[in-house]
């Protein structure tokens, strides 16, 4: 048998007796005892706690608390684990080379017929991830460490909007994949206050002697969210915007993330919305023009006013090319 597949034995042994020499584990598994020795301390510094009892009644065993946890995964453990990795692996996971050594230990240890049968769950299991996503394996390592480190980092980000990057310090405090992007929350040092990036448009990445200590309680989620949905503690910014419109049109339009958390009423024709000014005039119009006729503002008359002058700026705008 292998290393890994010995070791693996002795810790069955140990886990299903009560205490084993050295002697008893060379012979059960045919090895020298020597070799137990190393495949012990192996085993030691992994971070399982054997203990060693010398004396004639001495040998190895395992705390109580350590026999009573399960070794092994059952079938549907493994099944979602592998289906896990699916999802983790198309959003651009950074540690895709640990998590398919992960696996490749899960199927070593797994019998032919569970294996096939969780090949059989996969089979009809996918997810799809955009088009044209850069790989972002070293930024979002760097940045993961970081975070877990307390290092500040220094990078080179351009926005959206502009056509030069800048440099920033930055203290990362989390990282988040939301609608297909990664985003890292953290302190920045040119604002002076907490902010988001897109990580894909970093444009270079490196340490900082800089060091921080990340907020308590800080949710980099909570944070993003804050700043993308209306804040129901500020009701005198907020808008009432009412929609009607075909069913399916309106459940897609209440599931979208913008509208869904600002959804107040819904009956099958109409949707009742509350949105902040800003939103209605940067972002609503844009959203609400991809389901073409099959919805109609009814309320509020900015909004519907905002609609007629983008669409007649793209009418413009296409006239003209």
């Amino acid at each position: 048998m292998s290393k890994a597949d010995n070791m693996l034995s002795i810790l069955w042994l140990l886990k299903t007796r009560r205490r084993m020499t050295a002697k008893q584990i060379a012979e059960k598994l045919e090895i020298h005892i020597r070799t137990v020795y190393r495949y012990i301390d192996g085993l030691c510094a992994s971070g399982v706690p054997i203990e060693a009892e010398a004396g004639h009644d001495g040998g190895y065993k395992l705390p109580e608390h350590f026999r009573d946890a399960p070794l092994f995964f059952d079938l549907e453990e493994q099944k979602a684990l592998a289906q896990a990795a699916v999802f983790a692996q198309e959003a651009g996971y950074p540690y895709g080379a640990e998590l398919d050594r992960a696996l490749t230990k899960l199927q070593r240890h797994a019998n032919q017929e569970q294996w096939d049968e969780i090949n059989r769950h996969l089979s009809g299991f996918e997810v799809i991830r955009g088009p044209g996503r850069r790989g972002l394996v070293s930024e979002l390592q760097q940045i993961e460490q970081s975070v877990a480190d307390g290092r500040t980092l220094k990078m080179e980000y351009q926005t959206g909007h502009e056509s030069i990057s800048k440099t920033r310090k930055m203290d990362p405090y989390g990282l988040i994949h939301w609608k297909g992007n990664w985003y890292v929350v953290g302190f920045c040092h040119l604002r002076g206050e907490i902010r988001s990036f897109r990580v894909d448009r970093i444009r270079s990445l490196t340490g900082d002697d800089g060091v921080f200590e990340r907020p308590a309680s800080f949710s980099a989620r909570q944070f993003l969210l804050h700043n993308l949905l209306p804040d129901p503690g500020s009701s005198e910014t907020l808008v009432t915007v009412i929609v009607r419109g075909k069913w399916e049109a309106l459940n897609e339009l209440c599931d979208h993330w913008l509208f869904g958390h600002a959804l107040v009423e819904r009956t099958e024709e109409e949707a009742r919305f509350s949105l902040q000014k800003e939103a209605i005039q940067n972002m609503v119009p844009y959203f609400l023009f991809g389901y073409g006729r099959a919805i109609q503002v009814l309320e509020p008359q900015v909004l519907k006013e905002r609609m007629i002058e983008v669409a007649e700026r793209l009418l413009e705008h296409y006239r003209i090319d």
